[in-house]
């Protein structure tokens, strides 16, 4: 048995008895490109000559296919080839394994480049197995793969899982007397970072060089990608100093992927610096370049360096997109500078650039930070009357809008009409909507909003039930949120302390607050300020103090500071107990952590200073 065979041996193994052919082709059944054959317009062979290229719909293909094969004799397998081929670049790998099923069916021999476009095609859809028994039949017909062949393969193995699989053939291959070349090479690097083989995929790099195989540009690209996905900004660096030390010149696209990393991850100084590196170097950046520096500089509020950078952009006849603009308004508005943000919308238009939906949602949502919502309306049907179809987001911000400023109704109303435009409202929706209603003081229609949620299957979050605790238990309605809670506490949602918090007060506020003790005593997770302070109020109000300063004690124990808010309970609490001393006490440890008494303590001291049950010192304490 010869290498070759050897090989293929070895990689069908662990496939188990792999489809026999030609049955893989079948693998189609009713869902085969099957239709009676049109004819194309023009000679097939000036198409498959000069306007190959123009084929760009799947009719178009299969009516060149159907005149080729009504032409006798048949076109020889090299232009069959070039049709299959150039289906196979328009990702429409179920249609070439059909087209090669009627091939097959007429009599039309395959060639090697014919299997080799089969076994790629099955190898993207990952069928590995398929195209493994490919690989067996036409070497049974006396076929032995080429380096394109063995490349798809070893593209299959990579998307199939099979990282260790994908090593192994490279080495057969070197075994075999075949040399892989950089795409091979860039195919396993891209592989390996596919399965967060980071380190190997960069040591490759170096052993394509010892092997004599230099890394061409989209090697050091698809490494260079690979690390910034993964946050490895440092060793991304190292490899564009590796390049040049190579005198490869890395081009823009390499640039621009390290400089949009540094800036996704904060290093804004080191991607200006490489911005001007660049430059130097005269690589001359794009619009891309210059939205990854313009958006993350806005993001740091250094609006005179964005904008030097948009005019650099400017005198380098370098026009900005959408994406500039976009970047630009957000930031805007973020600081509060509606006028400049709504220039730049007046400046897009007059540019001929077409506002996109993100435009729409950020001038929306901004005019909505800033509780101006007529304007956001008008935004909204400006954008309507320009063919810009809203999407969720759209009508979320805007009924986020509606309903913090307890307009819930014009809310409702642009929920109906999302309805009515065939989009589904969301989780984000209905939560605003719950939250809308409990803010207007319409408990009962939060509820019921709630149930039209959980009815229509939509998903709930802890975000949902935090609103919906807190609105239930802000309105008395402890019975129906404690049927609730006991729901959640069953459920595999993991409940925050924001939760907890909602129930111990809510059971306090109810006079429940030997529940609420219970429940706090049973929490897995850590309580911060806010869980104390409720509960060392709910002692507080039924003058269970020393518990409640059992609880202060354990509090500071645990590493939870207290704030005013703990300090003015506990100083009120013992001022209404008459216990002068400790409230003292507890009035200088609140001065000397930076706090001060707030206006219901005030207020109380000085009711107590009018009908002599305290003397001066202690508002003296207090100021």
């Amino acid at each position: 048995m010869t290498a070759k065979r050897l090989f293929v041996h070895w990689n069908l193994q662990g496939i188990g008895n792999p489809p026999t052919v030609p049955s893989f082709f079948n693998l189609c059944g009713s869902g085969c490109w099957e239709r009676s054959f049109a004819s194309a317009s023009g000679d097939y062979r000036e198409i498959l000559r000069n306007r190959l290229s123009d084929i760009i719909k799947v009719d178009d293909a299969v009516d060149l296919f159907g005149d080729m094969v009504k032409s006798r004799p048949f076109p020889s397998i090299v232009e069959f080839n070039k049709l299959l081929s150039a289906v196979a670049k328009m990702n429409k790998f179920e249609l070439v394994i059909s087209l090669g099923e009627q091939m097959q069916t007429l009599g039309i021999s395959h060639d090697l480049y014919t299997y080799s476009i089969f076994i790629n095609c099955f190898c993207r859809r990952s069928q590995l197995s398929l195209a493994l028994a490919v690989l067996a039949k036409m070497m049974k017909l006396g076929y032995e793969p080429d380096i394109v062949t063995l490349s798809s393969l070893l593209n299959g193995y990579c998307h199939s899982k099979r990282i260790s699989d994908a090593v192994a053939l490279v080495d057969q291959m070197v075994e075999m007397g075949y040399k892989p070349d950089t795409f091979t090479f860039t195919t396993l690097i891209h592989g390996l970072f596919l399965h967060n083989k980071a380190s190997e995929a960069v040591a490759l790099v170096d052993q394509m060089v010892q092997r004599g195989c230099q890394p061409d540009l989209v090697t050091y690209g698809t490494v260079v990608n690979g690390l910034c996905k993964r946050g490895d900004i440092d060793l991304a660096l190292n490899l564009l100093n590796k390049m040049e030390a190579a005198r490869i010149k890395a081009n823009v696209v390499i640039f621009n992927t390290i400089i949009d990393s540094l800036c996704k991850y904060r290093h804004v100084e080191v991607a200006v610096d490489l911005f001007t590196e660049m430059e130097t170097k005269g690589i001359r950046p794009n619009v891309v370049t210059y939205n990854s520096l313009i958006n993350c500089l806005c993001n740091y509020g250094r609006w005179s360096d964005a904008s030097r950078l948009l005019s650099n952009m400017l005198e380098k006849k370098i026009n900005p997109n959408v994406v500039t603009f976009n970047a630009l308004i957000d930031a805007f508005f973020k600081e509060g500078k509606l006028v400049e943000a709504e220039k730049l919308h007046e400046e897009m238009i007059q540019r001929s650039i077409d506002p996109d939906t993100i435009t729409y949602n950020l001038l929306i949502n901004g005019f909505c930070m800033h509780n101006r919502l007529d304007e956001a309306k008008q935004m909204f049907k400006f954008m309507v009357s320009k063919d810009c179809l809203p999407n969720i987001q759209t009508y979320n911000t805007l009924i986020n809008g509606f309903c913090k400023c307890k307009r819930v109704e014009d809310g409702v109303e642009l929920f109906r009409e999302m309805s009515q435009r065939g989009l589904v409202g969301n989780t984000v929706t209905y939560t605003t909507i719950i939250q809308g209603f409990f803010q207007a003081g319409d408990c009962d229609s939060a509820q019921m909003v709630f149930k039209q949620m959980v009815s229509n299957r939509v998903p709930t979050d802890i975000m949902t039930y935090s609103i919906l605790l807190h609105g239930l238990c802000s309105y008395g309605k402890l019975d129906t949120a404690l049927v609730i809670f006991k729901y959640l506490q069953k459920s595999e949602m993991e409940l925050n302390i924001f939760i907890y918090n909602t129930m111990i007060e809510g059971m306090c506020k109810a006079g429940k607050v030997g529940e609420a003790w219970d429940l706090f005593c049973s929490l897995s997770i850590k309580p911060d300020v806010v869980t104390y302070n409720t509960m060392i109020s709910g002692l507080c109000s039924k003058r269970l103090l020393q518990e409640a300063d059992d609880l202060f004690r354990k509090m500071k124990e645990d590493g939870t500071l207290p704030n005013s808010g703990t300090y003015n309970t506990l100083i009120r609490a013992n001022l209404r107990d008459c216990d002068r001393a400790a409230s003292a006490e507890l009035i200088k440890e609140m001065r000397s952590s930076g706090f001060v008494g707030d206006a219901s303590t005030i207020s109380l001291v000085t009711n107590m200073l009018h009908d002599g049950r305290l003397d001066k010192s202690f508002l003296n304490m207090l100021s």
